[in-house]
């Protein structure tokens, strides 16, 4: 869980196999996004990855940015 600018964001971690499927969601506006990696890949860089994703997400579809 990461907080930033009055939103908190949730990472979810769940392994396929060799993957992992990391979901992120904004809590303030109930975006969605995830991302996949090697198994063997650092959870924080995975949560770095979504956490980079939703905000473009967020952006591009002209809600209030995280930062």
């Amino acid at each position: 869980m990461v907080e930033s600018r009055d939103a908190t964001v949730y990472f979810e971690h769940i392994r396929i196999g060799q993957v992992v499927r990391v979901a992120a969601v904004c809590a303030l506006t109930g975006t969605e996004v995830v991302v996949m990696g090697p198994a063997n890949t650092a959870p924080s860089a995975l949560e770095k990855l979504a956490l980079r994703k939703l905000k473009l997400r967020i952006e591009r579809d002209g809600s209030e940015p995280l930062r």
